[in-house]
């Protein structure tokens, strides 16, 4: 069952990078739901909220968590899917947490088989991938948590045992999810955690160097967007290294990183755009063999089915 340890996460609103109109409407939310006891039981509903929080790794999903225990002082249950044994003791677990608390399952996308499961059982499945999805059954046997079970631990009746409690996933690929997991009303808010922004530059720079302007500010902002960089990568290049780096010298080293991130990215496509070629080429002349042996039989007086 659930172990116990003192949280002390340093990671609050003030100090997570993020857009500061995508953090306000977050922490409004929040208040809102901690403030909101009455009109959840007027609408007939349990007083619990879902947030998926989305996007590439190094975006601060988990700090986001952290920030949101210390803004609402909850505690934090940290559930690990694959080490549940089945159902029945996903639902005990369930009953074990305290009001006042924030659910977590982290990276849901890689936690058992609950990725589009429904949509593949109607599906034929592809042979190649047959000793591949073998294996990934062996690794999971130990858990027989279903997709209909985690759906239950949400919203079903066992959910309304406690209140005030939100129940927050987070995936690196949105795309994969199965949409009965994600749809309003189990995910009730969507939060994309995206690529730094300058906006997430700005909050960055002044946690980890105390500037709120520089010259170099401007380069950066150009920068940024091309780059495609996460704030973790931002945040790293920021952190001097020596008592000797300063932050003139640690804002050069982020337009190197920044510089060196955009010809990756250039090179990349470049790659992608050759390997489209040749497979569009590829396709072209198998196309034409296929035209010309159906004119070939049709001379010969071959019918071909």
């Amino acid at each position: 069952m659930w172990s116990h340890i003192v949280f002390e996460h340093p990671s609050t609103f003030d100090t997570l990078a993020m857009d500061p109109n995508k953090k306000k409407n977050i922490l409004d939310d929040l208040m809102m739901f901690s403030k909101s006891k009455d009109y959840y039981k007027k609408v007939g509903k349990s007083w619990k909220r879902g947030y998926l929080l989305y996007g590439p790794p190094g975006t601060g999903k988990s700090s986001m968590i952290a920030a949101m225990a210390n803004f609402l002082e909850y505690d934090i249950y940290d559930l690990e899917l694959t080490s549940v044994r089945d159902n029945t003791d996903l639902r005990k677990l369930l009953i074990d947490t305290r009001s006042k608390s924030i659910i977590v399952i982290e990276d849901i996308d890689c936690s058992l088989d609950l990725t589009g499961q429904r949509m593949e059982k109607k599906g034929k499945k592809d042979p190649s991938k047959k000793k591949a999805g073998e294996e990934e059954d062996k690794k999971k046997k130990e858990s027989e948590v279903t997709l209909s079970g985690l759906l239950n631990f949400i919203d079903g009746l066992w959910s309304a045992c406690g209140s005030e409690r939100l129940i927050v996933f987070t995936t690196n690929y949105y795309e994969k999810l199965d949409p009965a997991l994600i749809r309003r009303g189990r995910m009730d808010k969507h939060i994309e955690m995206s690529y730094c922004c300058y906006e997430t530059f700005k909050v960055l720079a002044k946690n980890y160097l105390d500037l709120e302007s520089h010259e170099l500010f401007e380069t950066i902002r150009i920068m940024l967007p091309e780059a495609k960089m996460t704030p973790a990568d931002v945040a790293e290049n920021l952190m001097p290294n020596s008592d000797e780096e300063n932050a003139e010298i640690c804002l050069n080293n982020l337009i190197k990183s920044l510089e060196d991130a955009k010809e990756a990215a250039r090179l990349k496509a470049l790659e992608n755009a050759r390997i489209k070629a040749e497979e569009e080429e590829e396709a072209s002349k198998k196309k034409d063999e296929e035209g010309k042996k159906a004119g070939d039989a049709k001379e010969n007086g071959v019918m071909l089915a």
